[in-house]
């Protein structure tokens, strides 16, 4: 039995945060998980500018609304489904993700949720699980699953690690160079050929 796992923002769908750095004209919040490879830092980071700003969830989930998926994903997303099960594993959050899941055909997503002040300021995160795409791909495993795993950054490298194949797509120059050994591919039809030949 196979499951692929996906990540979600870079590789489906436009990085979040680098929409809302454009729409409000923060530079700053340009930085991602393809830059820090400590998730919580940067995390911290980030609410910290929100903060300053006085921004908050109204504001990031307005730039949501007008991010679409990547083109050829949610064709990609189809025809993989076809074949095989997919869970997309993301360090993104529930009260960021629904109308972006909706633009994708809703596939199921496994993510964090954000604590939410009543005034929408965004006071904190709560992580599903420790290294939550390794954690979730292990968990996998120990129930008979083979999985088979793609990303982009730093916080995907567990799962690709983890999984009998893993692929980068889209990556950074660096990542690309840091981890030869996992094939890297650009186009959505080039990698659902290569994760169609490992589940043959």
């Amino acid at each position: 039995m196979n499951i692929v796992c996906l990540d979600l923002e870079g590789v489906l769908v436009p990085e979040i945060w680098i929409a809302f750095s454009k729409a409000s004209g923060i530079p700053e919040l340009k930085r991602t998980t393809r830059d820090e490879p400590d998730y919580d830092k940067l995390m911290n980071w980030r609410l910290g500018i929100l903060k300053e700003h006085g921004l908050g969830l109204k504001e990031i989930q307005e730039t949501i609304a007008t991010i679409d998926p990547l083109p050829g994903a949610r064709d990609f997303l189809d025809k993989l489904r076809s074949m095989t099960q997919v869970i997309i594993i993301s360090d993104t959050f529930t009260q960021f993700a629904k109308p972006l899941m909706e633009k994708l055909g809703w596939p199921t997503l496994f993510c964090n949720s954000l604590e939410v002040a009543e005034n929408g300021e965004i006071t904190g995160f709560k992580m599903r699980i420790e290294n939550s795409k390794y954690a979730t791909v292990k968990a996998f495993q120990s129930i008979g699953y083979d999985t088979i795993a793609s990303g982009d950054s730093f916080n995907d490298l567990g799962m690709i690690k983890a999984s009998k194949a893993g692929f980068l797509f889209r990556s950074t120059d660096q990542i690309k160079k840091d981890y030869p050994q996992f094939p890297a591919y650009e186009d959505f039809d080039d990698l659902l050929a290569a994760i169609e030949k490992v589940l043959d």
